[in-house]
């Protein structure tokens, strides 16, 4: 079989199937940035490749694949973190016209170049470590000029560096000040204007709500979907982070890709995720930075079979974090998640909770090539070590 290239000598965790799917005399094939053959080299057909990688027995993982993220945005929030360590609650910061609104009004002032250089670093950051797809909501524009520049600028992104962008608009993520007393219109002016648009410019491929307290109702957040639903795009939520709203129950009433945050989700939530293959997406960052102490039910979902996918939720003001490798830690430490649920929820359910798994998040043939390749003695190392990156070489569609 003739290929491009051919990876040698490598210790595979494909995450094919349901563990980590260890093999450890295993090479990659690829041609046309598409996986050929991966697996045991024993067992491999006869390969004729243009190039021979040799890995001289490090472990190869698909590439990482960060599932949750508010990359775009302008300035920061380091002002609240101080207000936070004095004893305010995320929810009285909120109240007082902090949180989301404050990146909101810096965000709105912010071009589409400076948007785009903003987030290069923390893009870059994410690459550094092995990520070869990022998720990138907007919601920090809360009008539609704002919105489409943002989900614009992601866009750019992919076209800036070797990585996937999936960009998901977020117009539900806070009310505006201009509709602080109109919340309904505000919901109006997002279905029939907004997210029409948006979907008519092809910028955004799914669809995300913030359904809480301090956010939109499960009525509110209902429309969304059904605009979403009109548009063809996918649904995906911000469910039960501060209290019980049954989003997560909603989102699954629409087979939504993933429902995220989590914890404050309930049995009923986890039945209808479970039936709907709804993933759930954990976010640790969030927790630890907001000293939340109302852990996920991660339990009742492995009992019930519902996918785990971890990702940073990378954002100004509740999870500055910027390093998956971290999180798989924060997984393992704080949500006590196995090394193998840790590699899986930042690969195959990470690219199921995208809507992705028929092209990326395991090695196996038909697959785009996207590897991490690392030097590490055992794949537990990934959530191990803390502030540490052992990747030697990452590959994005074969490059």
């Amino acid at each position: 079989m003739r290929c491009d290239k051919v990876w040698r000598d490598a210790r595979l965790a494909t995450m094919a199937g349901d563990g980590m799917g260890l093999i450890e005399q295993g090479l990659v094939a690829a041609t046309d940035g598409v996986i050929v053959y991966a697996g045991a080299a024993a067992e491999a057909p006869e390969l004729d490749p243009a190039e021979t990688i040799h890995c001289d027995g490090r472990w190869m993982t698909p590439g990482l694949i960060d599932c949750h993220t508010h990359l775009i945005h302008a300035g920061d929030r380091a002002r609240e973190f101080e207000m936070r360590l004095d004893g305010a609650s995320y929810e009285a910061i909120a109240r007082a016209g902090g949180g989301i609104v404050s990146t909101m009004r810096a965000t709105r002032e912010a071009s589409e170049d400076e948007l785009v250089a903003g987030a290069l670093p923390r893009l870059d950051a994410l690459i550094a470590e092995g990520v070869t797809t990022v998720e990138i909501k907007s919601g920090y524009g809360l009008d539609t000029a704002s919105e489409i520049r943002m989900l614009r600028a992601a866009r750019r992104l992919g076209g800036k560096r070797p990585v996937q962008i999936a960009t998901t608009f977020l117009g539900a993520h806070a009310l505006p000040p201009e509709y602080a007393a109109d919340p309904d219109g505000y919901i109006a002016l997002l279905v029939e204007e907004m997210l029409p648009k948006i979907a008519r410019l092809g910028l955004a491929d799914a669809v995300d709500a913030f359904c809480e307290g301090i956010g939109f109702s499960t009525a509110q957040t209902g429309r969304v979907f059904d605009a979403a639903q009109r548009a063809g795009l996918p649904v995906k939520l911000h469910a039960e982070q501060l209290t019980n709203q049954h989003g997560a129950a909603l989102a699954a009433k629409y087979r939504a890709l993933s429902a995220d945050h989590l914890e404050y989700l309930d049995n009923a939530g986890i039945a209808a995720m479970a039936a709907a293959g709804t993933v759930a997406t954990l976010l640790p960052g969030a927790y630890y930075f907001i000293r939340e102490t109302h852990l996920p039910p991660i339990d009742a979902l492995r009992l019930a079979g519902v996918p785990i996918a971890l990702a940073t939720d990378c954002n100004p003001g509740t999870s500055p974090l910027t390093s998956l490798l971290l999180t798989m830690n924060m997984g393992a430490t704080l949500f006590h998640l196995t090394v193998a649920e840790c590699l899986a929820g930042v690969t195959r359910n990470a690219a199921q909770a995208l809507g992705l798994t028929d092209r990326i998040g395991t090695l196996e043939a038909g697959k785009r090539c996207d590897l991490a390749i690392w030097d590490v003695e055992r794949p537990a190392e990934l959530v191990y070590r803390m502030g540490y990156n052992p990747l030697h070489a990452r590959i994005w569609s074969g490059r």
